[in-house]
Order: C-alpha cells, then structure tokens, then sequence
C-alpha cells in the first residue's frame, strides 16, 4: 500500500517501528505543506491521499509565485518527492475513520496508529445542474477572476446568476473584458444590483439557462430556455462549496453557524490533538480576504493559499 517512505537518502533521522507521530490526511497543497515542516522537525510524518484532487480539471494555475502557469499535477508530484525525501510514508488510499487515540483505519483494513492528526481533505465543487457545465468545468468555465480570468481578457465572458455571490462575481470580471454577460437564470434582481450592472456595462440576460453551446471541443455561448443562444468564449461561475469534513465531524469537532470546522489561528480543531489545514476549514474565512469578496475596491489581496483556486485541496 505504502507508495513511497523512508529511503536511503532521506534527510530525516531513523525511526523505531511504532505509531507515527503525525498521520496527514490529505496530500494537496496544504497538507503536503504540513507534513514537510513537520518532517523538518524530526516528526515521524505519513500522508495518505486517495487521489482526485480538487483541482484536478484545471491544465494550469496561475498566480502562485514561481509556479505561474504551472500544472496542478506537477506541483503535487513536486511537493510529494520532497517530503519524502525527509522520509515521510506516502500511502495511496482513502481513510474510511479516525478513532480518538489516534487509529486512521484505511479503506483496505490497515491502520496507522497515530499521536495527533492533522486533515486536509479540502472541500468540493457542487456546481449548477445545466448541461454543459460539468463538462466544461476547468476548462472554459471557471470560477476565479484572479485565477483564470487573464486568460480570457478581452473576449466574451458569462456570468451564470446560479449563486448570491453572482452578481458581485461579475462586477469584478469587468475588470477583464468590456463584454460581460450576467445571466440572471433563476436569481431575481433586485433594483439596486440592476443599478450597479448597468454602471458597469454589464449586460442582462433574462431567462433561464438551458444549456452552454459547444462546438468540437470549445465553448461558444450559451442557450437560453426560449431557444436564443449568447456567443461568449467563456463563463464563470460561483459553485457551492462543500467541505470534505466527516472525519473532522466523526471525531466530535465543533462547527460554527455556518456549518465549518472551526479552527483557531494555528488550525486547532477543538478536539485535543487534532487539526485542520487548508480549504477543510480555513477556506470560509480566506474567502473573506479575497478580492472577489470587495469588488468595488478592487484590491487582489488573496492570501498564497488562494492563489491555486478554483481547484486548490
């Protein structure tokens, strides 16, 4: 199971056989980033990921220093050979449990015994049910403005109205293109967010959304219910994110009104000895920072964490 450990070059001291000292649940950036400074700290450290990451779709990222443009894959294959290199034990398989102790039962019966953990399991996308958008997520439908929109600067954008966030959403993109499109769909406007469209030069499309256009392998516009089709070369979108918590919840850890993990600045979980790193929990409150939250001030403020959405685990 294990794919990669301990090798002969590796930086960090020898170990007796025994529980590890830090079991990270999650190898996307966050807990890639852990399981390394706690390796530098001659931890005993495994990390176990059962792949699929969040990002995933996405053939680049932008926008993270010295990795600009950089493959999402290649970044995580990257942080993977470097925190083995300090001897941490890689496994590739799902965590089905943790018991308070702690025992991480691994889908194909193992369990890693462990003194404190740490989950970086990320959140997921639950993106509008209309056709085309699976599909193209990733790809020419994309959620960040400071991610992705450069790419399609001056072109045809759409906005789908799928989210309460929408409208600010499009408001920022006009700092890409003078062509933006918000489609209303199924959000009824009010009179002060018509205002602030149209001082913007933004376009509404009233109607329901039935479908984003294709033709070969690029997007081309998007089909309105009554049969009316929007030529745009690309659509952001604002999806619904879920955090992937139920080992933090199957532990005890508290949730705060909005239903995330909470966490203190360090990441403390309020279970002893356990912590939550990166878009798990923290991503709520990042979201906060980030300059799709203030569009009028315009101000790209978004914290390096932030940088690899709309994909980042």
């Amino acid at each position: 199971m294990a794919i990669s450990g301990t090798t002969n070059n590796a930086k960090s001291s020898t170990f007796d056989d025994g529980a590890y000292d830090v079991v990270v649940v999650g190898a996307g950036a966050a807990g890639l980033s852990a399981a390394l400074v706690l390796a530098r700290a001659r931890r005993r450290v495994a990390v176990v990921d059962g792949g699929g990451p969040r990002n995933a779709p996405a053939a680049h990222m932008h926008g993270f220093l010295s990795r600009d443009g950089m493959s999402p894959a290649d970044l995580l294959a990257v942080g993977r050979a470097e925190v083995a290199g300090y001897g941490v034990g890689l496994f590739e398989s799902h965590v089905d449990q943790i018991d308070p102790g702690f025992s991480v039962r691994l889908d194909g019966g193992a369990v890693l015994g462990a003194r404190r953990g740490v989950v970086a399991t990320g959140l997921r996308d639950e993106l509008p049910v209309i056709p085309g958008v699976r599909e193209r997520w990733g790809r020419d439908l994309l959620f960040c403005p400071y991610c992705h929109a450069y790419e399609v600067r001056d072109q045809p954008i759409g906005v789908l109205g799928t989210h309460p966030g929408a409208v600010r959403h499009a408001l920022l993109l006009r700092q890409w293109s003078h062509d933006v499109v918000f489609f209303a769909h199924t959000l009824d406007l009010g009179a002060e967010e018509c205002e602030r469209l149209a001082a913007r030069g933004i376009v509404v499309a009233v109607g329901t959304v039935k479908r984003l256009v294709t033709e070969g392998d690029r997007l081309r516009g998007v089909e309105l219910a009554e049969g009316h089709v929007v030529p745009r070369s690309a659509v952001f979108v604002f999806p619904r994110m879920v955090p992937h918590d139920a080992l933090l919840t199957g532990l005890g850890c508290e949730r705060d009104d909005s239903g995330w993990v909470t966490t203190d600045d360090a990441g403390r979980t309020s279970v002893s000895g356990v912590w939550a790193v990166g878009n798990v929990s923290r991503f709520r409150r990042l979201r906060r920072r980030h300059s799709c939250e203030d569009v009028d001030g315009c101000r790209p403020e978004a914290p390096p964490g932030m940088s690899l959405a709309p994909f980042l685990r």
